[in-house]
């Protein structure tokens, strides 16, 4: 019997075209493919996570698939990952999300080098998280140190979890602070 019981799904996207400076002639998206589950652990102490957490690499994968398709695999160059936990849940229920979903989108990606960075919080519904994104195959390039939103009005309830995955087609629109460039990465051990 599945672990995995999906209440609801929800793809949020955003398009950036400036920041007050020039228009950018690529706008920036960012898009989150967020799934709301129950919490099979609500209310009481799990010592085995392992298999939950095998189990939520299918939802991961679908939730990358999901962002590729909206973005198209070549033009990916920021990812991420998120959870949101009811109150009747506990941290490490959000923290499974690690590798299950890092796992899924370095698969569904190619492999990319990068850590996948991470948030996570024990929350009401509501909630909203914000989730820092950076370039995959590097974490120093500066320019693509972002963050975007996550959340929905009526989710986690408090036996439901929140997981989400985000990715974006680039760095900040107006980035201009120096520091590593995607273009000068050439150590290729996921840092710079």
């Amino acid at each position: 019997m599945s672990l995995i019981k999906i209440r609801k799904r929800s793809l949020i996207i955003e398009t950036q075209f400036h920041e007050g400076g020039p228009v950018a002639e690529v706008p920036l998206k960012l898009a989150a493919a967020c799934a709301v589950i129950e919490n099979p652990f609500a209310g009481r102490y799990e010592p085995d996570l392992m298999p939950f957490m095998a189990e939520l690499r299918s939802l991961g994968t679908i939730l990358a698939q999901e962002l590729v398709e909206t973005l198209g695999k070549e033009n990916i160059q920021v990812y991420s990952k998120a959870a949101i936990v009811g109150v009747n849940g506990e941290m490490e229920h959000g923290a499974v999300w690690h590798e299950a979903g890092g796992w899924a989108m370095r698969a569904v990606l190619g492999e990319p080098k990068a850590m996948v960075p991470a948030s996570k919080a024990v929350a009401s519904a509501g909630y909203r998280l914000m989730v820092p994104v950076h370039y995959i195959h590097a974490s120093y390039v500066r320019s693509h140190y972002n963050s975007m939103e996550v959340g929905i009005q009526d989710a986690p309830r408090p036996n439901e979890i929140l997981y989400a995955l985000v990715m974006g087609t680039g760095g900040r629109v107006h980035s201009r602070l120096g520091g590593l460039t995607k273009d000068k990465v050439s150590v290729n051990d996921g840092q710079r």
